[in-house]
């Protein structure tokens, strides 16, 4: 099953979407408003996510599906955004030409203990449909397409789409410089919704794809498979949990593995697409930040 918020009415409702039908969860009895209201009436009840979710649907009206997309919000609010980094082969082989940098990627790579960095706030994460953000100061920027784990009170509960936009310029002039290259004002995507493990089925096999649109071209795109990442979701969430006091609802954006040519940086106006298998598409427009 997945699950969406929205703004309908001027009110925010939690959907459900079963097949091709979407319930709002929210005008039951219960009247649960996030998926985590799901997650503790599970932990309390020892049903599934999806089995609470199904006992609501008989109840619940069902939501035209033409005004899903349009009245999105990001599904969650994450307290924290954390993001696993150097998971894939070519995220490293695609440091190989960056001078000091090359080391320290291919030592994480192959390294026991993986990279694990604080990525946003909720202030600096975005929903389906808002801009993502790339900085005034930087001239080379790129989308980073990540499967994204959904976690609440350290256990993974689900599964989302991630976009950790990223200055590759200011982290290729001094790798001291990169949380300035990761953590600004929209720096993070997440949506469109999440779905649990029945619905994503092994979350290390399923294909991502991405697309950069410019004026209704497309300037980049590429794909790839889950199946290529060295670290399990389980062992990405062990480290971030791992000495850690972790929030009751955090995402732990897991690698990138579709990375554009170093011609290829996005611009104000440009539209990015990641969509991941059983998931959906995550949709964002561009936006140059000023001072």
């Amino acid at each position: 099953m997945r699950y969406y918020r929205a703004v309908q009415d001027n009110s925010l409702s939690l959907l459900a979407r079963e097949e091709e039908n979407v319930y709002d969860l929210t005008r039951t009895d219960a009247g649960p408003t996030s998926f985590f209201d799901l997650a503790e009436a599970a932990s309390i009840t020892e049903e599934s996510i999806d089995d609470v979710a199904r006992g609501l649907l008989e109840e619940a009206p069902q939501v035209d599906t033409a005004r899903v997309k349009a009245d999105l919000i990001r599904p969650f609010d994450p307290d924290e955004v954390w993001a696993a980094g150097v998971t894939y082969d070519i995220s490293q082989a695609s440091r190989q030409d960056e001078g000091g940098l090359a080391e320290s990627y291919r030592n994480a790579y192959d390294a026991d203990r993986p990279e694990v960095y604080f990525k946003a706030t909720p202030s600096r994460t975005v929903g389906p449909g808002d801009a993502v953000g790339i900085r005034g100061d930087s001239e080379w920027d790129v989308p980073e397409p990540e499967f994204t784990i959904v976690l609440y009170e350290d256990e993974i509960v689900g599964y989302t789409v991630g976009n950790d936009v990223c200055s590759r310029s200011i982290e290729r002039e001094n790798l001291l410089y990169l949380p300035q290259s990761k953590i600004y004002a929209k720096s993070c995507a997440i949506g469109p919704c999440i779905v649990t493990e029945e619905t994503i089925g092994d979350p290390h096999d399923v294909t991502m794809d991405m697309s950069i649109l410019r004026d209704g071209d497309v300037v980049f795109s590429g794909g790839t498979s889950t199946s290529k990442m060295v670290r399990t979701c389980e062992e990405l969430a062990g480290y971030y949990t791992r000495y850690n006091e972790v929030p009751e609802a955090s995402a732990l954006l897991t690698g990138t593995s579709i990375i554009p040519p170093d011609d290829v940086t996005l611009r104000d106006g440009d539209t990015v697409q990641i969509e991941i298998e059983n998931i959906g598409t995550l949709e964002n427009p561009v936006e140059r930040l000023s001072l």
